[in-house]
């Protein structure tokens, strides 16, 4: 028994002293139990292991969400930059369409702004002509009025104080009468002398002369009148015509029409 209690004591490890290995490592000394500074090694071996998994698990957690942000803002930035791109093409045909309908507008504008300025033109015209119509009309009431006091003038010779009295009086309203038709642009015509216009003049009777060549006016009969460069009454003249040739005969005398 002795012997085999031998040999199994000399089959046994050696004994390691701890506190010799520590000192000779500069280390603190391990105690009993094989903690180093009364804690186990093997709980906080695992310990460490433990929360180094956890982090690297959270930190892949945290990429992971990171890159499903990122994914989600950028699908969204896309959509929001499509629907831009649509508001801007709705907003692209708004305005071509605004601007086609001002060009039709403008248009319009002018053509109806060229009809008015025409109707204006047209209808300023028309007072005009009317106005001068109306004032044609009524001179031409007033004309045979003028046209005996110059038939008075010409034609009565006052012998007495009286009569000359009577004759100052009627020539002074025929006077203020001229005076008006003058400030309204009422002229008389002097054709005397002149060709026969049948624009101005109408030829009552025709007079062979010598005095003046054919087709001269000789003597205004009813004198005329012009309003303005208008013919307010034609003159009533006398034409003059050319003298007939005389025939004679051989010995000098003039012949008769007779056979």
């Amino acid at each position: 028994m002795n012997e085999e209690e031998n040999q199994q004591d000399n089959t046994s490890p050696p004994m390691v002293d701890n506190q010799a290995v520590a000192q000779e490592m500069g280390n603190e000394p391990l105690s009993e139990t094989g903690t180093l500074n009364g804690e186990p090694l093997g709980e906080a071996s695992v310990y460490g292991t433990s929360h180094t998994s956890d982090a690297v698990s959270d930190a892949s957690a945290t990429s992971g969400a990171s890159g499903d942000e990122s994914n989600a803002e950028a699908a969204s930035n896309a959509a929001a930059v499509e629907a831009l791109t649509r508001e801007v093409e709705a907003l692209k045909a708004q305005v071509e369409e605004r601007t086609q309908q001002c060009d039709s507008f403008k248009t319009q504008y002018m053509r109806i702004a060229a009809d008015f300025e025409n109707f204006r033109k047209r209808t300023l015209k028309e007072k005009e002509d009317s106005e001068v119509q109306i004032k044609c009309t009524t001179i031409t009431e007033l004309l045979p009025v003028v046209d005996n006091f110059e038939r008075a003038r010409s034609q009565i010779k006052p012998q007495t104080d009286g009569e000359w009295s009577i004759h100052k009086s009627y020539q002074s309203v025929y006077k203020q009468l001229a005076d008006a038709l003058k400030r309204i642009g009422v002229s008389p015509m002097r054709p005397e002398g002149q060709d026969f216009d049948p624009n101005l003049h109408e030829a009552v009777m025709r007079e062979p002369t010598n005095e003046y060549p054919e087709g001269a006016v000789i003597e205004q009969l009813v004198r005329g009148y012009f309003l303005g460069d208008r013919v307010l009454r034609h003159a009533l003249v006398k034409v003059a015509a050319g003298m007939e040739p005389v025939v004679t005969s051989e010995e000098g005398h003039p012949l008769s029409g007779e056979s």
